[in-house]
């Protein structure tokens, strides 16, 4: 993927880090799967896996830190 979409990690409020950190955290998933057929295939295992959904909170958490790192963590 040569597309330059991430061009800053500040964000205007706390809502928009958490979102770009699900940004951060599919797109993650999509650099390491490119496929869509596969990653389409899989969906049905990791949807209804608690194991699965909690791993995939846990990236978005550790990608939403990162975030709230590079934004001073909102203070002012």
């Amino acid at each position: 993927m040569a597309d330059t979409w991430l061009t800053t990690l500040i964000t205007d409020t706390p809502q928009a880090g958490f979102e770009l950190a699900i940004t951060l955290s599919r797109r993650g998933v999509k650099y390491t799967q490119p496929d869509t057929d596969v990653l389409k295939s899989l969906r049905p295992e990791y949807a209804n896996s608690a194991d699965a959904l909690t791993a995939a909170s846990h990236v978005i958490a550790v990608n939403f830190q990162t975030v709230a790192a590079a934004n001073g963590y909102w203070r002012k």
